[in-house]
């Protein structure tokens, strides 16, 4: 089959989307069952892959700044808070690809990144949440107007959608009242660098953020509202001082947006010494920052599906999440399930989480086992089986 694949989503430092992208791009490079892989960046086509894969798996940590003009990927960011600016970039980027993709309807198009451009044959766009609407408060004005004009488009455009988990799917079926035989539901992989590992394996990385061995709770999360980071401080902050003092709890990540409340929450916890916020962390990082991690703590209201969740289950530690959208579903059995806006829930969850031993073993024990089976190669064996259906079909 042919196939043209996205790759805007891939600039530094990579998210969820950026990470998916990434993967799969890399795996369909070497399936047998394509004949043809072309990828489509901001600025034009991509031709490089091979070299940055080689045949090999891909690291954890990546830079694929050769996917796209460092120019470009500088303005964007710069424009992307503007509503003149999103506008005037949607009809550019609808104009330039309607031009580079008119000679390849004979190809499928898969965008990772929800939106499609106008393309002469088979196309799917994954959709992976619909927090946009769901919670319009909680993103800037520009982005809910990038999706006001994309998103309609996309629906008339695609021939079939993918979604992360079963409970993106039946939100796409009931919101946009798309029939159910045209989305699929493929569940993302977890990188095989996140592994159980010995104090001397994550020493090196822990050093240098002078963290101890399994001397910290850890939350890996962008810095927005709908992550409920404020209301995981609120309850962390009401546990016994001991708690506090032997596992201060420490966030990993970029900031998001409309967060300034949340950032000031964190300064104050952090001049109080229970909390550490230690931004960005590099890719080639995170594996050893989850697995030194006394516990994880997950508490996000809305999500298409919970990465994090899953690499913290396969690091072998012990999860509080929340009990909404697709983390029960992640975590299948494996983690702490609270309502992240009940402040007692959260607190006495918090509390079986860094105490209780016989639960915390049993927990981890299952966590490994189901993130074992949670494979970026049977995430790609999944995604190609559907561009087979639609290309029959």
């Amino acid at each position: 089959m042919k196939v043209i694949f996205a790759v805007d989503a891939i600039f530094p430092p990579l998210t969820g989307i950026g990470r998916y992208a990434w993967e799969l791009a890399s795996r369909l490079a070497a399936n047998a069952r394509i004949d043809d892989l072309r990828l489509l960046a901001m600025a034009g086509w991509a031709s490089d892959l091979a070299s940055l894969t080689g045949g090999r798996r891909p690291a954890p940590a990546v830079t694929p700044s050769r996917f796209a003009n460092g120019a470009v990927l500088g303005l964007r960011k710069k424009l992307s808070g503007q509503i003149w600016a999103v506008q005037g970039y949607s009809l550019l980027m609808q104009t330039w690809r309607r031009h580079l993709l008119r000679h390849f309807d004979d190809h499928l198009y898969h965008s990772p990144n929800f939106f499609l451009p106008d393309f002469p044959g088979r196309s799917i766009a994954t959709v992976h949440d619909l927090s946009i609407y769901r919670f319009p408060e909680s993103h800037p004005d520009a982005r809910r107007k990038l999706f006001d004009l994309e998103m309609s488009r996309t629906l008339r455009r695609a021939d079939h959608i993918l979604v992360d988990s079963e409970f993106a799917r039946r939100e796409v079926i009931d919101y946009f009242g798309w029939p159910n035989t045209k989305v699929t539901a493929v569940h993302l992989g977890v990188s095989a660098a996140f592994h159980p590992r010995t104090e001397p394996e994550a020493r090196p990385v822990l050093g240098r953020y002078g963290l101890g061995w399994k001397r910290y709770a850890l939350c890996v999360s962008t810095v927005e509202p709908r992550k409920k980071i404020i209301e995981l401080l609120d309850a962390y902050e009401v546990l016994p001082d001991r708690l506090r003092q032997d596992f201060p709890l420490v966030l990993a990540g970029a900031p998001g947006w409309l967060n300034d409340d949340i950032l000031a929450r964190l300064e104050r916890g952090g001049r109080s010494g229970w909390v550490r916020h230690l931004g960005f962390v590099p890719d080639a990082d995170l594996p050893s920052l989850y697995a030194g991690a006394h516990a994880f703590c997950y508490p996000s209201i809305y999500e298409g599906y919970g990465l994090p969740v899953l690499e913290a289950m396969a690091s072998g530690v012990p999860i509080l999440a929340a009990n909404r959208s697709s983390l029960p579903e992640v975590a299948d059995g494996a983690a702490w399930l609270v309502d992240p806006e009940d402040h007692d829930a959260m607190r006495e969850g918090l509390r079986n989480l860094l105490e209780n031993d016989t639960w915390r073993a049993s927990a981890t024990r299952l966590g490994v086992e189901i993130a074992r089976r949670a494979t970026w190669d049977r995430c790609a064996e999944r995604t190609i089986a559907v561009y087979a259906d639609v290309l029959d079909s």
